[in-house]
């Protein structure tokens, strides 16, 4: 199997599924050639939980998306959520050495403002830049060259529980495979489903997953606010088969099949057949019973992502509204119902600015996995380079040395 340098890997390991996407990076941008996707159960809400079970899944997916694309896979970027995720805002304050501003002193500020007192179990993620303020002047995006005596970062900080960390760096170093960074999802979905005029109006994303809900807050074209609750599509199924008394298997199907989060929006006279347990011959009900157990679950849902936005302090400066994706965001009606409860524009978030096999990847439920790459593709052309290292290049290189002396 051949291997190229100019390729880049994104590595979703979710509640319900971990999807590999590869691509290419060609002179006309990022090319997809190829997608595995395998379900899981070695996750809860986000979090590993059973390494062996995780590891298998892992394997199975990118061995899926490397028949698909005849490329060799080595290296990933691997999204992070689960409720341990935590985040803040923070600044730090330099003098200018020399009266202009040099990368050095941006480094330094931004060093500055990632001096924050965190538990000895936690570490920091993502130290993502918001603006500069040179001496009195505030919203400066790159203080580089500018002249000036005092330079402030303001800085997003996202933190992680250190051990959840390392069980997904364990489970992806067990399939043979190294670690181009970790990656926040909604940062990296933000990527691919998010436009820059949105970024700068003021827009929140609502990545609905199996198991988590993922919200980023963008205004000014920056990072204000991310959160992740610990609720998702998982909730809507384990509704669906206590409500109707059905395994879940079968509530999962009927979910994607004949779910609804609006119950304005189906037919009075329309049925579904519900499979019974224990062999008991399945029923005809109707479809509105469905939606009756679905809406009120994702109004709940919706009502925590906006007690979310109220605590941040945006739910007056969405002006470009609200995009939801993920799996759950494919369910019928559900912009409709977000619309209802937000009062704002919503809309379903699908990735942008990918070619390739378009046809496969153009779903909210892969808008993680193609988000991870074109974060990933970014970064490898803002080094230059295919790897340079880096914190998680040494750690997964650590990682693998222990492993290969003690296992």
């Amino acid at each position: 199997m051949a291997k190229k340098i100019n390729i880049v890997t994104g590595l979703d390991i979710g509640t319900t599924k971990v999807t590999a996407v590869v691509a290419e990076l060609t002179n006309t941008g990022i090319d997809i050639i190829g997608l595995g996707s395998h379900p899981t159960e070695g996750l809860r809400k986000g979090v590993v939980v059973n390494i062996d079970s995780t590891v298998e899944s892992i394997k199975k997916a990118v061995e899926e998306a490397e028949f698909m694309s005849g490329v060799e896979i080595s290296s990933v970027f691997t999204g992070v959520s689960g409720s341990h995720i935590k985040s803040m805002n923070s600044h730090g304050i330099v003098a200018v050495q020399g009266r202009e501003v040099e990368e050095m002193d941006v480094r330094r500020a931004i060093d500055a403002a990632r001096a924050i007192s965190i538990p000895l179990d936690r570490e920091i993620l993502h130290v993502l830049p918001q603006h500069y303020i040179v001496d009195e002047q505030e919203g400066v995006k790159n203080p580089v060259g500018m002249a000036g005596v005092r330079l402030e970062a303001k800085v997003h900080i996202v933190t992680g529980a250190t051990a959840s960390t390392q069980n997904i760096i364990k489970s992806v170093n067990r399939v043979g495979l190294d670690i181009d960074e970790i990656v926040l999802e909604q940062l990296a979905t933000a990527e691919a489903v998010l436009s820059a005029d949105e970024k700068e109006l003021g827009v929140a994303l609502v990545d609905i997953g199996g198991g988590t809900t993922d919200i980023a807050i963008y205004r000014e074209g920056s990072i204000k606010h991310t959160a992740v609750l610990p609720i998702g599509g998982h909730y809507l199924t384990n509704d669906i088969s206590i409500g109707l008394r059905t395994p879940v298997t079968e509530a999962e199907k009927m979910k994607i099949k004949f779910g609804c989060a609006n119950t304005f929006m189906i037919p009075q006279s329309e049925t579904i057949e519900v499979p019974s347990v224990g062999g008991r011959e399945a029923r005809k009900v109707s479809r509105q019973i469905l939606g009756e157990i679905i809406e009120p679950r994702m109004e709940e849902i919706f009502s925590l992502v906006n007690k979310e936005f109220v605590k941040a302090g945006y739910e007056d400066q969405l002006t470009a509204g609200i995009v939801i994706t993920g799996g759950t965001a494919m369910l019928a009606g559900l912009p409709e119902l977000a619309e209802r409860i937000f009062q704002m524009p919503v809309r379903k978030g699908f990735p942008m600015g990918i070619s390739g096999l378009t046809d496969i990847i153009n779903s909210p439920l892969h808008a993680t996995a193609a988000g991870l790459v074109v974060y990933g593709s970014r970064r490898v052309a803002r080094r230059g380079t295919r790897r340079s290292g880096g914190w998680w290049g040494r750690s997964t290189k650590r990682m693998k040395k222990w492993f290969s002396e003690f296992f």
